[in-house]
């Protein structure tokens, strides 16, 4: 059986006539711009269903429809036979559908037990909060997660990958009948994707249906039953997962082949840019164990170097004491074209040259009040402005420029930063720090959440980048996308350099035992 394709509709599985799921004909606008346009998708109950298509071809507005967050859309959602349609969050969570957000929706100031039942709590006879009875249940969540989160905790103290545990755990605290996971494991270990999909075979086995948005397409092939992919707001094709394959899939998503990334042989890098010896960095925590310890390395004009490391190993810690970013100053020489760099905060980092793409787009790179043009100017305001008022031209001219080189795809510079999907807010935040013009780039997870096309071109800007002469230091937990990039991997396993791989040596099998070299060693006493 063939595919189906666009513009026409077979239900996923013809014997069951009432699916728990089918929305019909989903259409949105934004201003001119058409968001969705006549989609429909079907799921059933036990079924793990994948959504995938590029950042902006409507994977999110659906679900936000389908979760109650948009309410002003046409077409029709039919949830077990009986049509409905959501004025607000609360109305679908009342009908059984949770949303797992890819943005992480916690308030910081609260404890972990308390963004759980946020809006939710459970109370006594007496009509009190029932702290203990909130705390239990969430402690047992993440029993059933496998991770160890202190429920008691603030969340706003939580590493990125604890914080998305407990978004994973607010969704799971109530039955839900539908479940939807927009990138869940974008911020999680391998251990912890590794129970996260534990979990998502119990719900399959207990009738839930869980949509997945993924753009990472060996997880949709584990894990789900059929795949739907979008494009530009339209239904594109669905098929079982048996029916098609990876390939096939990306090939749906962006319309085109994807070329393959050519790392060039560079013989002419001339001396280091930057040079670290001996560099450490105390933990701010009082853990015992120092952040980094000892690391020592170089980067020359136009090399790519990737950082490779588990989680807790280093990766950010190392970008930030470099850009002068640390919670605590770091020790030992760092050199920037042989001569002292030790930045006391980021902006002696950016007037010398360096420029740093944060893990974190949400909190730490996009100002969501401003515009699409005043997030790329914010870094270089001085230099668009004259007698200390910012030049119109000048600034519409930076703006012009960055868009049309990164391919950022918004309606209008001056359109919300916020209007635009993951992948083009992530351009618009290196085109900001592009615009310092640097000479050394630091990218934490350039590519966190965004789709395999806008990775494509981000990859394809890096080597561009690297062959005018930057240098380049990136960290990324997805190991192909190192190897694919880097000219050179360093490795990190508990804030020490375990291994330095050229391009020939690197292999995954070797970076990971580069990575847990210390934590094998630890095992194993």
């Amino acid at each position: 059986m063939n595919p189906i394709e666009a513009d026409t509709w077979v239900r996923p599985d013809p014997g069951d006539p009432t699916p728990r799921l089918r929305m019909e004909g989903i259409t949105k606008r934004f201003g001119g711009v058409h968001a969705l346009d006549g989609v429909t998708i079907e799921a059933s109950a036990g079924e793990v269903h994948a959504l995938c298509g590029e950042n902006g071809a409507g994977k999110s507005t659906l679900m936000k429809i389908l979760a109650g967050a948009i309410a002003d859309y046409g077409g029709r959602i039919v949830l077990d036979g009986r049509e409905v349609r959501f004025l607000e969050p609360r109305d679908a969570e009342d009908a059984g559908i949770r949303i797992i957000h890819q943005e992480l929706n916690l308030v910081p100031e609260l404890s972990v037990s308390a963004n759980i039942f946020l809006g939710r709590e459970r109370t006594n006879r007496l009509g009190l909060l029932d702290d203990r009875a909130m705390e239990r249940r969430a402690a047992a969540l993440f029993q059933r997660l496998g991770t160890p989160i202190p429920v008691r905790a603030r969340v706003g103290d939580l590493r990125i990958g604890d914080q998305q545990m407990v978004e994973i755990a607010k969704a799971l605290a109530f039955d839900a009948s539908v479940v939807i996971m927009d990138e869940p494991t974008s911020a999680l270990s391998d251990a912890e994707v590794a129970r996260l999909f534990r979990v998502i075979g119990d719900l399959k086995r207990s009738g839930t249906t869980v949509l997945y948005i993924s753009h990472k397409m060996n997880e949709v092939f584990t894990l789900a039953d059929r795949v739907t992919v979008l494009r530009d707001g339209r239904f594109v094709a669905s098929a079982a997962r048996d029916q098609t394959g990876p390939d096939q899939v990306v090939r749906w998503m962006v319309g085109r082949e994807l070329t393959s990334i050519v790392v060039p042989d560079r013989t002419d890098l001339g001396p280091p840019l930057l040079e670290v010896d001996r560099l450490c960095l105390p933990s701010p925590r009082d853990s015992g164990r120092p952040s980094l310890q000892n690391l020592r390395f170089a980067i020359r004009p136009g090399e790519v170097v990737g950082v490779a490391g588990l989680l807790g190993a280093g990766r950010t810690e190392l970008l930030e004491c470099l850009f002068g970013a640390s919670a605590e100053p770091p020790e030992g020489s760092i050199l920037l074209d042989g001569r002292p760099a030790r930045f006391a905060e980021p902006a002696e980092a950016i007037a010398s040259g360096v420029a740093l793409v944060t893990e974190d787009r949400k909190h730490l790179g996009l100002f969501d009040q401003m515009s699409v043009a005043e997030n790329i100017t914010l870094a270089r305001l001085d230099a668009l402005a004259r007698l200390g008022v910012i030049s119109p031209g000048a600034e519409r001219r930076a703006v012009a420029d960055a868009i049309g080189q990164l391919a950022i795809k918004t309606r209008s510079p001056r359109a919300p930063i916020t209007s635009l999907s993951g992948g083009n807010q992530q351009k618009c935040i290196i085109a900001r720090w592009l615009l310092t013009e640097p000479r050394l780039l630091l990218l934490d997870e350039p590519t966190r959440g965004i789709d395999v096309g806008a990775k494509a071109e981000i990859y394809a800007l890096i080597h561009r980048l690297a062959a005018r002469g930057m240098a380049i230091l990136m960290t990324s937990s997805e190991l192909p996308e190192l190897l694919a990039v880097s000219t050179r991997i360093l490795v990190l396993c508990e804030g020490r350099l375990t291994a330095e791989l050229s391009r020939a040596e690197a292999t995954e099998e070797r970076i990971m035992e580069a990575a847990t070299r210390f934590l094998d060693r630890a095992a194993a006493s």
